[in-house]
């Protein structure tokens, strides 16, 4: 998968950061650094990014026991995941924020502990690919951080620095073109950090199917705002037919489809939605439907519903109730919906914004579907 690209920044080495991983940290100390950069902050103590880790660790753990590390050697990350599920009683399913919020309060030393040793190392290791100004010495790495963020800090455009060298009160300081970067393609970047991280996985646990459902607890869906949408449009503009079977929708019942799946992408994002009828979604499943066959009756039909919001008032007030739930992206919705494209600009944009995401479903071995009949080919 190729990165999004940068005339400021070197990504050839962000596109090395996992290499030659030999445990899951990495994964997840990138992974906590995208959840908690929010266009504004940029500075994090490791026990905020470690915190999320633990919480990012939860689910695959305690529902599915995945294992995090190589076999006979102990994860930390696993461990301590273990540890306040079996002594806390938190549930599989608990919520993110509950565990989060646990883990900012408790005074437990075992789970200090264990918060200390995930920092030994990832934090200054991650970035090993952008070291080609300095150099560390082997006995470097196990001796003071002190020593070792001062030698770090030498070099020039890192992803982040370290400020303030104090155990878990530590502080890194993201740069500033880093944390622009890394914030606008936060999507595509989560996207293929959990590639890895599978990948990963599969290799750490080769008996255990469907690692990529594996990795997340499953979000509550509510998509019956955006069937109203399209089915407000199939009735004024009664033409609207789906994009595979070429059924008019006006007098079907409409199914809301996920063009990619909502198995990889695991939102109800407005530009990934579209209608169909129940048969033929269901026939589809969680299969990636031919882009070649697929994407310009999709980018056609969602111009339509373009041009319908900006010339009829009552889809105009439907999409600005539903916009709140199924656009949260703002630059995407910027990028997408404003006005005045002409159908050339609006297809051009959905393709940059949904391509990048269909392909990384594709590499991650969701198999290609065209629809025929009732069969999937």
């Amino acid at each position: 998968m190729q990165l999004p690209y940068s005339e400021e920044l070197n990504i050839g080495y962000l596109s090395r950061l996992f290499d030659n991983t030999t445990n899951c940290y990495k994964f997840f100390w990138f992974q906590a650094i995208l959840h908690k950069l929010d266009g504004q902050k940029n500075r994090f103590t490791f026990e905020k990014l470690i915190n999320e880790m633990i919480a990012d660790a939860w689910y695959m753990v305690t529902e599915y026991h995945l294992r995090l590390g190589p076999l006979g050697i102990t994860d930390n990350l696993e461990e301590v995941v273990k540890y306040i599920h079996t002594e806390y009683g938190f549930r599989s399913s608990e919520k993110r924020e509950k565990i989060i919020a646990f883990l900012q309060d408790t005074d437990d030393k075992v789970i200090k502990k264990y918060k200390i040793d995930l920092t030994l190392n990832v934090p200054y290791r991650l970035q090993v690919p952008f070291y080609d100004e300095i150099s560390i010495e082997r006995n470097m790495w196990n001796g003071s951080k002190k020593n070792l963020t001062d030698e770090i800090n030498r070099q020039r455009r890192l992803m982040y620095y370290f400020i303030a060298i104090s155990g878990l009160g530590t502080v890194i300081e993201v740069d500033a073109l880093w944390a622009e970067y890394l914030f606008k393609h936060k999507d595509i970047l989560k996207g293929w950090t959990q590639l890895k991280l599978i990948q990963y996985l599969q290799n750490k646990n080769p008996s255990v199917p469907g690692i990529a459902d594996k990795i997340e607890a499953p979000i509550a869906r509510d998509i019956e705002r955006v069937r109203k949408y399209w089915n407000l449009i199939a009735q004024i503009d009664p033409s609207i037919r789906d994009i595979y079977g070429d059924v008019v929708l006006n007098d079907v019942i409409i199914s809301v489809d996920h063009f990619v799946p909502w198995q990889y992408v695991a939102h109800d994002e407005l530009w990934n939605l579209h209608p169909t009828t129940r048969s033929i979604n269901s026939s589809k499943s969680n299969s990636l439907p031919s882009w070649k066959m697929y994407f310009e009756p999709l980018g056609e039909l969602e111009y339509r519903a373009y041009r319908m919001r900006l010339e009829n008032e009552v889809i105009a007030h439907e999409f600005n109730k539903i916009a709140p739930y199924h656009l949260n992206n703002q630059e995407i919705r910027n990028q997408l919906y404003a006005d005045g494209l002409d159908r050339n600009a609006f297809i051009a944009r959905l393709e940059h914004v949904l391509k990048p995401v269909y392909e990384s479903a594709q590499t991650l071995g969701f198999k290609e579907w065209v629809y025929n009949g009732d069969n999937n080919i």
